[in-house]
């Protein structure tokens, strides 16, 4: 069986996971933190980046750094995991839910304008399978309107919008390091940027449970205590250093899967110029960080039977998100019943295709051999 993901291992995770143990400092913010941060700082030029423990996490933290009221309003697009909303729902925060574009999961930015209202404090985008969302359009709004941007990068670790790397453009970026990501931090973990050097120090404070901690660790305060909200958020040194090999094997990563992506998008394409499906979409102002390779089937059904056949014959397929305008917390603690046509089209029709650094050509080209018999045949 074909699996959908295998998180790949460079060798080096062992060896820095005993250096950490041995070092005697198995608690957060250690010397492999601080590798890992220096490391994404220097190479992306953040200008703050915080380790966390996972991607929902940092978009925790994002959303305590807004500064949110009850009541306020923060317009979230519908297609996305439940973390991206859930995060200013626990501010007390009420979620306004967008469509995604025609031909791509992204935001809307021609559907933004319409949902802001006197209450609309934050404008959170996803960029989906780390292609990015159109950002000039979406950073003109917000300081239109005032608004914060929050990034959900979770999937857009090395991706670039017009040569900017993806949560460097908002106010905050949110990362994830889940064993289904191109990098992982031993299963679970994730990453805060900040974007503006006055929230550094309150983003540290919450970090670090609420306290100046760090201050004290750098001899800026001469002991710490509770100064703010906060909690948890940080990764211990395990998680770090596990992340620290992966990372300094970056390039060598994104190069296979991005040769992988190409062997799919090439396979496929004189299927889908059939109409049988539709290959992603990567605007000419994108890169492709080649996460996540998906079609989007012509119908629920036809998606189905597509991911049973691929079962059958030995890959496993998956679909993706569904609808959190349709979930059953959002029906049963909102009123708005939005119409999101789009967004419901690639909730029925997008199915993902296996996409890890150790599938072979070999591997990629039955896959492709089998999705073409199963269209061929209906």
């Amino acid at each position: 069986m074909i699996p959908f993901n295998k998180p790949f291992l460079t060798g080096k995770e062992a060896h820095y996971m005993y250096q950490a143990v041995y070092n005697g400092k198995l608690s957060g913010n250690g010397a492999f933190t601080q590798k890992c941060q220096e490391f994404f700082e220097k190479k992306y030029g953040f200008k703050k980046v915080l380790l966390t423990t996972s991607g929902s996490d940092s978009l925790e933290m994002a959303a305590i750094l807004c500064n949110l009221n009850p009541g306020d309003e923060v317009i979230v697009p519908s297609y996305t995991f439940v973390s991206t909303a859930l995060a200013f729902v626990r501010e007390k925060a009420h979620v306004i839910f967008a469509d995604s574009c025609p031909d791509n999961p992204n935001i809307d930015p021609d559907k933004i304008e319409p949902l802001i209202t006197s209450r609309t404090r934050v404008l959170v985008v996803v960029h989906y399978a780390g292609v990015a969302c159109d950002m000039d359009r979406i950073m003109e709004i917000a300081r239109k309107h005032d608004l914060l941007v929050v990034e959900d990068a979770a999937q857009a670790i090395d991706s670039y919008y017009k040569g900017r790397p993806l949560g460097s453009i908002g106010d905050f970026g949110c990362f994830s390091f889940h064993e289904t990501k191109n990098v992982t931090a031993g299963g679970e973990g994730g990453m805060l940027t900040i974007n503006h050097e006055e929230d550094i120090r309150r983003a540290e404070i919450i970090w670090e449970k609420g306290t100046n901690r760090a201050e004290f660790f750098r001899g800026m305060v001469n002991k710490y205590g509770w100064v703010d909200t906060g909690s948890s958020f940080l990764p211990s040194e395990i998680n770090a250093a596990f992340l620290l090999a992966q990372i300094e094997n970056l390039d060598v990563i994104q190069n296979r899967r991005k040769a992988i992506w190409n062997q799919y998008h090439e396979g496929l394409k004189d299927i889908a110029d059939k109409e049988r499906f539709s290959l992603p979409v990567v605007p000419q102002y994108a890169t492709n960080n080649a996460h996540i390779f998906y079609l989007v089937c012509r119908n629920l059904d036809e998606r189905s039977k597509l991911i049973i056949y691929l079962k059958e014959n030995g890959v496993l397929a998956c679909f993706h998100y569904l609808a959190l305008h349709r979930s059953q917390y959002y029906t049963e603690h909102y009123t708005e019943r939005p119409d999101l046509p789009n967004c419901d089209k690639f909730a029925d029709r997008l199915v993902r295709l296996p996409m890890f650094y150790e599938l072979t050509d070999d591997e990629v080209k039955f896959i492709i051999d089998k999705i073409k018999q199963f269209f061929n045949n209906i």
